[in-house]
């Protein structure tokens, strides 16, 4: 639980009565609850949602179905995943009906708790705000972060091919066995020019950007001329200056990618359908690390805030088998 004061260090494990579900909403046991960067921005009051404190962080969830009302397309017993506005380092938790994911029969609730923030963003940000097509050129930074992974493996499944970059080779292997063709390291000077050579100097026509920062704006370097410049976050800590002329000189475009559920929902049934297919036809396998559990979440913020994370991490909060 997050305390009055901001900050990881001000986070304490406190016991509290099961939340009660309001209209709509699902009571979810939780097996996993995954780690996010905008967990940290909002324990730490920087996020654009902030809510009253005390208040337990936790974003993205796993679990089973203890409780269901009618009139909703779930029932108790039901694995489901689910975005929650926060509350999800718990043992239960309240989702709304239409924030949930039904998951398939066969896919781990452990693989699962990856998909309502990550591979939803994937999905809006290359079937819908760049709409990638077979044959294109995707850049994807950041490739073995939980976005950047999820974006090199949609971005293969549609078709494309995809260029992958991250700060290590260890992380570069990962999005190379994930779907990658190429691999940079992006700490490296003029790591743009090699993304022109691999294109013969065409450069990318969908570049996916959840760094910001000087990786943002070099980007621009090397994008393709009506390239889409895909603005998803800035875990560097610094939103990217970007360079007008160059936009302007290649009749590229940037576009923020984001989604919300009270606004998209058309949006976002279609992109649940899609990612189920995906789910489904074992098209993507999202790597998640569950190996830390409930008491150890300070300190696997920590790894997150310094990106030691490749694909998800995620707490362990019970078993899937095990009733509470």
């Amino acid at each position: 639980m997050s305390g009055k004061t901001p900050g990881v260090d001000a986070l304490e494990m406190a016991e509290t009565g099961n939340p009660e579900p309001g209209d709509g909403e699902l009571l979810v046991r939780v097996c996993h609850a995954a780690l996010n960067f905008s967990d940290l921005l909002m324990i730490d009051e920087k996020y654009q949602v902030r809510p009253p404190r005390p208040f337990i962080p936790g974003q993205e969830i796993a679990g089973i179905v203890e409780e269901a009302p009618s009139g909703v397309p779930f029932s108790a017993g039901d694995r489901i995943a689910s975005k929650v506005l926060w509350g999800g380092f718990a043992d239960y938790v309240c989702a709304r009906a239409d924030m949930a994911i039904k998951v398939p029969a066969g896919f781990s609730l452990s693989h699962a708790v990856a998909l309502p923030v990550s591979y939803v963003t994937a999905l809006v940000a290359l079937d819908h705000c760049a709409r990638v097509r077979p044959g294109d050129t995707v850049l994807v930074h950041a490739a073995a972060g939980g976005i950047g992974l999820a974006a090199v493996e949609v971005a293969a499944a549609r078709g494309a091919n995809v260029i992958a970059t991250a700060s290590a080779p260890d992380r570069l292997a990962v999005a190379q066995a994930h779907g990658a063709s190429h691999c940079i390291n992006y700490t490296q000077e003029g790591w743009y020019r090699q993304v022109r050579d691999l294109t013969e100097g065409v450069g990318a026509n969908i570049i996916v950007d959840p760094v910001g920062g000087r990786v943002g704006e070099d980007s621009l370097r090397c994008i393709a001329v009506d390239g889409c410049l895909l603005v998803v976050g800035f875990s560097s800590g610094t939103m990217p200056q970007l360079a007008a002329n160059r936009l302007l000189l290649k009749r590229a475009s940037a576009k923020g990618v984001y989604w919300n559920h009270d606004t998209d929902a058309d949006l976002l049934k279609q992109v649940y359908a899609d990612l189920f297919d995906l789910v489904s036809s074992g098209k993507i396998d999202p790597v998640v690390d569950t190996d830390r559990q409930f008491d150890e979440l300070p300190a696997a913020l920590g790894d997150l805030a310094s990106r030691k994370v490749t694909g998800k991490m995620a707490l362990r909060i019970s078993d899937e088998g095990e009733s509470r």
